[in-house]
This record gives C-alpha cells, structure tokens and sequence, in this order.
C-alpha cells in the first residue's frame, strides 16, 4: 500500500487540490484507492461527494470528524481491504511535534508552495520542522515539493524557484494558476478526467509528480521495494 501525505502548515496552498487530483489519478489508472480528509473545513470530502458514480470509485474516509467523535484512530482510519494507494489531505496548522502523529501513518509527503514570500517564509519553517523535529530523512519517508498556482515569469515566482532550488529535497514541478481546477471541482473529478483540449498543457505539468511517486523506493517492513 502506498500512503500518501500531502502536508503544509500554512493554508490555502492547494493542499486539496493536490490530494483530489492525486487520488484521481490512481482510481483512473485501475488502483484500489482511498482518500483520507484529516481537514476541518472537510473540502475533499465535500468533493468526493460531487463525484460520479459513474467514476472511477474513490474510498473516502472523513477522518476529522470521526475522530473528533472519541472514535479510535485506527477505526476512523481504517480503509477497504486491498487498498492499494491511500492519500491523506492534512489540515493546515501542522507544526512542531504535532508533524510525528503524520509521519507514522505515510510513506511519501508532497509539500505544495505558493509563489509568494509569505509562504515562502511559512514553508521554510515547515520543512525545517519535518527535518529537525519529524527526522525524515532517518525514518526513510521521501519528501518532494510542489510549486502550486504559480504564474510565470513573475519575479514572486522566480523568487519562489531560488528558494526551492536551495532545498536539500526534490523540486519536482510546478502547477499553474487556471480556472480549470475550480471548474474540475464542482464535478467531483480532476483535471485529468476533463474533456476541455485547453486543460491538456495543465495535465503535463502533473506527469513529473506522478513519475516520482512511483519511482521513489518506499520502505515496508525494513526492506526497500519499488513501487509500481
């Protein structure tokens, strides 16, 4: 199983739009997958509610609210039998030892950045606390980084690629700022499940993030496998 955290402490950086479309990308391409809203605010559950049931089915799991009910954390977490990819969406707020109730349920985090210096100071913190405090890189967890609703060729945004370019953790691509995604998530789906030619270019820019997931090795029982 592979598990899946999209995680930043700052909000309003995408961290939906990153955990829906990933999950739909898996159910699409014939995986057993399960979507687990750890947010308050409940938006990917709110989107897997608009989904079709005619679409590839996607497990959701509305893990706030079943824990703020005195739930145990392994009954509101628990997902079908022979789940195959698990994507977390994590609220915002997440900081200091509060990231290692995270880091022992995933394998893999996506960290996605807007181009601003506000949050670029925010992820600085951020990753800083997953290094230090989470010690990822000693419990094997892989860490990437996502520039989210960038516009190019702005100086916010070539500010925001010097910094990612100085961490020590894969840069591994960036997602435009398009109306696509708020029309993708009336419906329920993706951006990958649009029909609109127009929304073509934004679905290249997913394939960089999609190659890494599945390449990067994943720890299971103190053995490395490859996934895929």
């Amino acid at each position: 199983m592979r598990r899946i955290l999209v995680l930043n402490s700052k909000g309003g950086c995408g961290k939906t739009t990153i955990a829906t479309t990933l999950a739909s990308h898996y159910a699409c391409g014939g995986f057993n997958t399960a979507l687990i809203d750890y947010d308050p605010q409940a938006s990917s559950m709110r989107w897997l509610s608009q989904r079709s049931k005619n679409r590839p089915a996607i497990a959701g799991v509305d893990a706030h609210k079943n824990l703020s009910m005195n739930v145990t954390s392994t009954w509101a977490l628990r997902v079908p039998a022979g789940t195959e990819r698990v994507v977390f969406d994590a609220p915002a707020g997440v900081i200091g030892h509060q990231v290692l109730d995270y880091l022992r349920q995933i394998d893999t985090i996506v960290i996605p950045v807007l181009p601003s210096h506000i949050d670029i100071h925010a992820a600085t913190r951020f990753i800083e606390d997953l290094l230090l405090i989470g010690k990822v890189r000693q419990t094997g967890i892989h860490v990437g980084v996502v520039a989210n609703r960038v516009k190019k060729n702005t100086t916010v945004y070539n500010a925001l690629q010097r910094f990612l370019n100085t961490l020590k953790l894969p840069f591994i691509t960036s997602i435009r700022d398009t109306q696509h995604y708020v029309r993708a998530a009336g419906h329920g789906i993706s951006i990958h499940e649009m029909w609109d030619h127009r929304a073509k270019v934004d679905q290249k820019h997913w394939q960089p993030l999609f190659d890494w997931l599945e390449t990067e090795t994943v720890p299971a029982a103190g053995i490395s496998k490859r996934v895929g």
